[in-house]
């Protein structure tokens, strides 16, 4: 039996290459008032493989491998971006991406207040 790695890690990557990424889990950039938000994820994997061959006390000879692989993604939360701003807006563990959500009106307050504490340039 012949294990073809390189064919293998490139059918793996190619199928990470499509499903890691933020669309498929928590979908596009989208823009909310003049904030532009971002989600973000975290991607793990892990890969394990084996084998071996040997011949038993008949003569007849044996072979076999095994492999395996995993692959976990976690949405984590958001970039929210206004002009020259940026803030990263935690989706907490225990609330997941609702908590994101349920912060973006206080990010936008904070803005809004601190943009209207600050000097008007003549």
């Amino acid at each position: 039996m012949e294990l073809h790695l390189e064919e293998l890690l490139g059918k793996i990557t190619d199928f990470m290459k499509t499903e890691a990424n933020t669309e498929t889990v928590v979908g596009k950039e989208f823009q909310l008032g003049e904030f532009k938000c971002v989600p973000v994820i975290k991607v793990g994997m892990g890969f394990g493989s084996g084998g071996g061959e040997g011949i038993e006390s008949k003569g007849k000879k044996g072979e076999g491998m095994g492999a395996g692989a995993g692959m976990g993604i976690e949405p984590i939360g958001f970039l929210a971006t206004k002009d020259d701003e940026i803030s990263f807006i935690e989706a907490g563990k225990t609330h997941g991406l609702a908590a994101a959500f349920e912060k973006v009106p206080d990010l936008i307050e904070k803005i809004v207040e601190k943009r209207s504490k600050e000097p008007v340039e003549a």
